[in-house]
C-alpha cells in the first residue's frame, strides 16, 4: 500500500504552512501517521515554497509490522493532489512533473500574482492565462480551479481555509467533512471565518464545478452622460466624428487625459486622431485604433507630477488598507521611497528655468548633492502627504515644462511618420504605431525606452521605403526583450540596418 501524497505550492503570506499543518493534524486524530516537510522559494515571486505531505494509516503499519518510511520531497510522476494558491504555480507544478493525468487530482485557484520576470519586462511579459488553464487541464487527471482568492476575501478568511474546503470537495482524500471541519475548529485561530470559507469551496468542489462559474448576463444600463459641459463635449465629438470601431480607445483615451490634465489636453489628442482618422486604413480602422490607444499612453508619460498624484490618491490609500488587510482601530503607515534625479527636477520646472539649472554649474553641484541619496516620505503622514500634493499640483504649469516640450516634439514626430507612411504602407504604419510600446515608464527605465525607440526609428529612415512590417515588428520585439539593446542591435545586424 502507498502513502497519500499532497503537494502544496504556495507563496509567503498564503498560508501554505497551515495548509501542511492541518492536513497532517487531521491524518493524525483519524488514525494516520503523517509527515510534512517544505523547501522555501527564492523569493516572493521567482519560486514558490513548496510543501510536502504523506499520510499512511497507521492499522495498516501495525499490520505490516513497523512503521513506514515517508518521502521528504515529491517525485515526478508520483503525487496524488497539488493544491496551488495561484495559476502560475499550478503551471509550475506541471512543469515539475509533479501532476500527471492518469494520478493527480490538481487544486489551483484562477487569480494571478504576476512574477518578477513578468512584471520587469520591457514589454508585455505575461503569460496567457487561457493558454496556462489549458495547458494544466490537459496535464491533470482532474483539474478543479476558481478565483480562490476571491472566495477568501468574500469570507473574510485567507486562501488556505478555500483550498482546504475545495480539497474536502474534491474527494481525493479518504476522510468526511466533519473530519477535516473539526481540524479547523482544533486550529481555534480564526474558526468562523475560515469555515465560511471551507465550506464555500466545498461546495464548489463536490458540486462538480470544475471551471470558472461564467458570470451572470448583466442587464444592458445606458451610459450617463457627464454633467461637465466641456467633457460632454469631447465625448459626443467622438460619438459624432469617429468611427463606432475606434470609439471605445478614443473615450478610454479623453477619459485619461483628462485625468491626466484637463479637457483642453483630451481636445488636443482628439485634434490629433482626427488627423489620423482621415489616413488610408484598409478598411478595418486598425491604425486608428492603435493610434489612439498609444497616443493617448504616450500624452500621459509619467512625470513627478503625475507619480505624486497616483501615489496620493484616495483609491490608492483604500486598494493598500484593503490588502493589509487593516482592521478598524488599527493604524496603518505608508512609506514611499523617491529618489528623483537633477533631471526629472528640471523637467519640473518651466522650460527657461529647467535648461538654465540644467547647463550651470555652482547651482546644478548643489542640487545633486540633496539629491544623491534617495528620502522615505510617509504618505499617510500629513506631513507627507501634503509634500507630495504639491507636487503633484504642478501638473497646471506641465505644458510650460522641459519635459513637456521634449515629448510634445517626439510626438508630432512620430504621427508625422505614421501620416507619412500610411500613404503608401498603411500595414506599415500601425506597426509605427505600435513603436510607442518602447516609450514606457520613468528615470531609468524611461531613459532606456528611448533610446531604443530612437534607435529602430533611425533604422526605419535607413530603410525607407522597403521596409516590411514585419522586420519593424521584428526590431521592435527585439527592443522589447531585454534591457540593454543587445537583441535589437542583433536584429539591426541581421537586416543590415545597423
Amino acid at each position: 500500500m502507498s502513502p497519500i501524497k499532497i503537494a502544496i505550492l504556495a507563496m509567503g503570506g498564503e498560508g501554505g504552512g497551515v495548509l501542511a499543518d492541518w492536513i497532517v493534524d487531521m491524518g493524525e486524530a483519524n488514525g494516520y501517521v503523517a509527515q510534512t516537510t517544505s523547501v522555501p522559494g527564492v523569493a516572493q515571486r521567482t519560486g514558490a515554497t513548496i510543501y510536502y505531505v504523506e499520510l499512511y494509516p497507521a492499522a495498516q503499519a501495525e499490520a505490516d509490522g513497523g512503521r513506514p518510511v515517508l518521502a521528504l520531497m515529491p517525485l515526478p510522476g508520483d503525487v496524488d493532489v497539488v493544491l496551488a494558491s495561484e495559476l502560475m504555480e499550478a503551471g509550475r507544478a506541471v512543469q515539475r512533473g509533479l501532476v500527471t493525468n492518469d494520478r493527480t487530482t490538481l487544486i489551483a485557484s484562477t487569480h494571478r500574482v504576476f512574477s518578477i520576470a513578468e512584471k520587469s519586462a520591457l514589454g508585455d511579459g505575461r503569460v496567457d492565462s487561457a493558454q496556462l488553464l489549458a495547458h494544466t487541464a490537459r496535464a491533470a487527471k482532474r483539474f478543479i480551479r476558481f478565483d480562490m482568492a476571491q472566495a477568501a476575501e468574500a469570507s473574510g478568511s485567507v486562501i488556505s481555509a478555500v483550498l482546504f474546503g475545495a480539497l474536502a470537495g474534491s474527494g481525493a482524500l479518504p476522510f468526511s467533512r466533519a473530519q477535516l471541519e473539526a481540524t479547523i475548529e482544533r486550529g481555534g485561530v480564526g474558526v468562523k471565518p475560515s469555515l465560511k470559507a471551507f465550506g464555500g469551496a466545498f461546495a464548489r468542489a463536490h458540486g462538480g464545478d470544475d471551471g470558472e462559474t461564467p458570470p451572470e448576463a448583466a442587464a444592458a444600463a445606458p451610459t450617463p452622460q457627464p454633467r461637465h459641459p466641456a467633457v460632454r463635449a469631447l465625448v459626443e465629438r467622438v460619438q459624432h466624428d469617429f468611427p463606432l470601431a475606434a470609439q471605445d480607445f478614443l473615450l478610454e483615451g479623453v477619459r485619461r487625459l483628462i485625468d491626466y490634465q484637463d479637457p483642453a489636453y483630451a481636445g488636443l489628442y482628439l485634434d490629433r486622431m482626427a488627423a489620423v482618422s482621415a489616413l488610408p486604413n484598409n478598411g478595418d480602422h486598425r491604425l486608428l485604433r492603435e493610434t489612439a490607444r498609444h497616443l493617448a499612453l504616450w500624452m500621459s508619460y509619467e512625470d513627478t507630477a503625475r507619480v505624486a498624484a497616483l501615489k496620493t490618491r484616495a483609491t490608492r490609500f483604500e486598494r493598500v488598507r484593503g490588502e493589509a488587510r487593516v482592521q478598524p482601530g488599527q493604524v496603518l503607515a505608508i512609506n514611499e521611497y523617491m529618489h528623483p534625479r537633477l533631471q526629472e527636477i528640471c523637467e519640473t520646472l518651466p522650460g527657461g528655468i529647467g535648461r538654465w539649472l540644467m547647463n550651470s554649474r555652482l547651482p546644478k553641484k548643489l542640487v545633486e548633492r540633496f539629491t544623491q541619496h534617495g528620502r522615505v516620505i510617509q504618505t499617510s503622514s500629513l506631513r507627507g502627504y501634503l509634500m507630495l500634493r504639491t507636487v503633484a499640483a504642478m501638473k497646471r504649469w506641465r505644458r510650460s515644462t522641459m519635459r513637456y516640450a521634449e515629448e510634445n516634439r517626439r510626438i508630432e514626430e512620430w504621427l508625422q511618420r505614421i501620416a507619412a507612411t500610411a500613404q503608401r504602407n498603411p500595414e506599415l504604419a500601425v506597426e509605427l504605431a505600435q513603436c510607442q510600446r518602447l516609450v514606457k515608464g520613468y528615470s531609468d527605465t524611461h531613459e532606456r525606452g528611448i533610446r531604443n525607440y530612437d534607435t529602430v526609428m533611425r533604422a526605419v529612415e535607413r530603410a525607407g521605403a522597403q521596409l516590411a512590417p514585419a522586420t519593424l515588428r521584428e526590431l521592435r520585439d527585439a527592443a522589447l526583450a531585454d534591457e540593454h539593446g543587445h537583441k535589437l542591435q542583433a536584429a539591426l545586424a541581421q537586416h543590415a540596418l545597423a
